[in-house]
């Protein structure tokens, strides 16, 4: 099939570039999303988020008439929709921004339209948004039965960093999985339009476990090295160089621990794998359950600090969930600086991330949090608590007083 006009379904941290990359290359690209205040950002040529060369895509891309947003869907060659996929409270996951936006693709569709689910998801999602689909339009199918008209569905999981995201949108290997072998071509051919590596094509729920299986596996290694750093610290061992040391064998490469761990893909998916087999997924459970705990950890050895000073003053370095960008999605930072803020209502809690202008709405609602630069917060603080390795804080703590007490959970200090 001939893919001239591409309409992605959200235009967050992966939608966004995805829809700039593939207007670069000259593919008619409508970006939809629900916010009015993306949809005009974009169509002006700017981020709404930081993401190195992004903007430089966007821009480009508005200016040469290959990308515009709007806020309702359009009819085109392909839809890729790239929307939230949260968990609820017990972990279960929550496919309602999957739904809502099969069903508000599915009236401009005619047949012949490639569909791809780009959102990470559990088992069988991609299947159940391809249902959704023939509950609107009925008149439609996913393999011509009856001689309904076809529709192509496929899963096409993202695997990029953020902060590499426009790089690696076009280096990395990726992985399709249609609900037929034909969808599956289908996109495999779509993506070949800009990306280098390999495309490797599976059914869709295969795809979906293989998107699951790298972040588990990953969130398994990292709760290795946080459980580690709790050890250590019971045993009064220095974590940093004790792994330093353990991983001078050839065969060990143990990661660095944290205050927890965050963002939308390693903190969340995990969960969509113990959801689909909860008595088999023992140890990705037990993974997931050290790391949401972690930040609790660091909220008391922060307490632990500040015990026996009265209104203390706390300086918190970091907010997002990774350094150097400005992504506070499922952040630890952010959660453990709302924690201590509630423990210290005395206190004051000082906030430094370079990355923001303004506070998120969790902490904005706390009055003893402020947003303040590294030097005015490490002047004023009894004790400082560096949550995120953001490249400008090694500077900013290496000068910083002697005597000053500094709880370190990405050592930053050596």
């Amino acid at each position: 099939m001939e893919i001239n006009t591409v309409g992605v379904i959200g235009l967050g941290y992966i939608g966004l570039p995805t829809a700039a990359i593939l207007a670069s290359k000259d593919v008619k690209v409508t970006g939809v999303d629900v916010r009015p205040s993306t949809v005009e950002a974009v169509n002006r040529g700017d981020v709404p988020f930081v993401e190195p060369d992004l903007a430089t895509y966007v821009s480009g891309a508005v200016q040469q008439g290959t990308l515009r947003a709007t806020t309702t869907p359009e009819p085109a060659d392909a839809f890729i929709l790239a929307v939230p996929t949260p968990f609820a409270d017990d972990h279960e996951p929550d496919l309602s921004y999957i739904e809502a936006a099969m069903r508000a693709v599915a009236p401009v569709l005619r047949g012949g339209e490639l569909v791809i689910l780009e959102s990470t998801s559990p088992p069988e999602a991609t299947r159940k948004m391809a249902q959704w689909l023939l509950d609107e339009r009925p008149d439609l199918s996913l393999d011509g039965a009856d001689g309904r008209p076809v529709v192509h569905v496929a899963h096409c999981p993202e695997r990029v960093l953020p902060g590499r995201v426009m790089i690696e949108l076009v280096t990395n290997d990726r992985v399709v999985g249609g609900l037929t072998p034909e969808a599956a071509e289908h996109a495999k051919a779509l993506y070949e339009v800009f990306c280098q590596g390999e495309i490797l094509t599976t059914d869709a729920t295969t795809a979906e476990m293989v998107k699951l299986a790298e972040n588990s596996f990953r969130d398994v290694n990292i709760a290795f090295a946080n459980e580690l750093s709790l050890i250590a610290d019971k045993v009064g061992v220095d974590v940093w160089e004790l792994i330093q040391l353990a991983n001078r064998h050839p065969r060990v490469n143990i990661l660095q621990p944290g205050p927890g761990v965050g963002g939308h893909c390693i903190a969340v998916d995990p969960w969509f794998l113990v959801d689909a087999a909860p008595d088999q997924a023992r140890l990705i459970r037990s993974a997931r359950e050290v790391n949401d705990s972690k930040p609790e950890w660091v909220v008391q050895k922060v307490l632990d600090a500040v015990e026996g000073i009265e209104n203390p003053t706390i300086a918190a370095l970091g907010l997002s969930f990774k350094k150097d960008i400005d992504d506070l999605r499922e952040s630890p930072a952010v959660e453990i600086v709302a924690k201590i803020a509630d423990h210290c209502p005395s206190g004051a809690v000082l906030a430094v991330e370079p990355h923001i202008d303004a506070l998120p709405p969790v902490l904005a609602n706390r009055r003893n949090v402020t947003l303040r630069t590294i030097d005015a917060a490490l002047g004023e603080a009894d004790v400082t608590v560096a949550l995120v390795d953001h490249s400008s804080f090694r500077s900013g703590l290496a000068n910083v007083a002697v005597g000053h007490s500094v709880i370190d959970t990405r050592g930053i200090l050596g």
